[in-house]
């Protein structure tokens, strides 16, 4: 199984930047058997049935991404400033981060970051091409700060394009969000609105909320020919009691189950890795789901259109079989379908 069998070409207008407004307004690619049917996600009221239930990962993206300042010492004994981009990555139990650091390699272990005057960071150690940071303030103080002084961590496809900005801190987190630690939206989450779900709910569509904190690694390119061999990153998730009762009990009345993007499948399936039913499940989840992958939660699935290349688009050829996943793509690209986490979305039954 080789990277180049999930290539395909993509016209770079399609990546979208902003999302649809309403939400609920994006197209939704509809594929039932062999059959594709042009939607809107407004039209799932039509194509979800009562007694089905929605897993949505109500995981909270944070504003991750920060600017600051260290102090430049120069040769000659002259000083002055330069700026520093900081991407946080994942807490650490002892109450430091790991981050990206940019330009890393300037920063030398014990120099503070300053983001602002109540507002630093202390480089701590450098590992693997990460920074370990302490900030000066933690709980409730460090979650103030930094929605202050940080920003939306854009995927790299939009913020090569344009930066991030106040607009991007309500349309890059889902209506649901409620567990801060992400450090990239659940996408596919992102078009339900409120109303959207209240109508859900009135057709007798339950819904379940399970937590994955998505991380940065969910963007890092596959570097490896043959895709079996690739290293998933690991992200911390889980699913309580409550949920895997909830989605069990619509399994044994012959409901069905749909995780609401990439993050929610992965999720509830690494849930019933070891029994194949799903259980309570807490811990870090490094599966990776490619052609061969069994199922055992999953009967449907609504996800974005992905990155070629991307082990997500891996996942969807898993689901729906590599020859239809690649038809799939032929018509988004040729309906002129948006795609990445602002683009539009896709309705897949197996």
């Amino acid at each position: 199984m080789q990277l180049s069998d999930f290539d395909f070409d993509l016209p770079d207008d399609l990546i979208a930047t902003r999302p649809m407004v309403p939400r609920s307004a994006a197209k939704l690619l509809f594929a039932d058997g062999d059959n594709f049917h042009d939607k809107t996600v407004g039209d799932l009221i039509d194509l979800f049935q009562a007694g089905d239930r929605l897993v949505l990962n109500n995981t909270r993206v944070i504003p991750a991404r920060l600017t600051g300042l260290r102090k430049r010492h120069g040769i000659q004994g002259g000083s002055g400033e330069a700026k520093i981009e900081v991407t946080l990555l994942d807490p650490d139990t002892d109450g430091c981060w790991s981050a990206l650091i940019k330009p890393l390699r300037k920063v030398e272990v014990d120099e503070v970051i300053t983001f602002n005057d109540h507002f630093h960071a202390t480089l701590c150690d450098k590992r693997d091409g990460q920074a370990i940071l302490r900030f000066n303030l933690n709980g409730d103080e460090f979650d103030a700060a930094l929605e202050q002084a940080g920003a939306m961590p854009l995927p790299p496809y939009i913020a090569s394009k344009r930066a991030a900005d106040d607009q991007d801190k309500d349309d890059y987190q889902t209506v649901f969000a409620k567990h801060r630690g992400s450090v990239a939206a659940p996408t596919a989450s992102l078009h339900f609105d409120e109303g959207l779900l209240e109508a859900l709910i009135a057709k007798g569509v339950n819904i379940t909320y399970v937590t994955l904190h998505v991380g940065a690694g969910t963007f890092l390119p596959v570097k490896v020919d043959d895709v079996t061999t690739h290293k998933m990153h690991k992200e911390r998730g889980e699913v309580t009691q409550e949920a895997a009762a909830e989605i069990l009990a619509t399994k044994s009345a012959g409901g069905r189950v749909i995780p609401v993007g990439t993050t929610a499948l992965r999720l509830v399936e690494t849930a019933a890795r070891e029994t194949g039913q799903i259980a309570p499940w807490s811990g870090a989840t490094d599966i990776f789901i490619y052609p061969g992958f069994e199922f055992h939660v999953a009967d449907a699935l609504m996800t974005n259109f992905h990155l070629p290349k991307s082990t997500l688009i891996m996942l969807v050829s898993a689901f729906i079989g590599a020859e239809r996943a690649k038809k799939l793509y032929t018509h988004a690209v040729c309906q002129r379908y948006r795609f990445f986490s602002y683009g539009d979305a896709s309705f897949l039954i197996p």
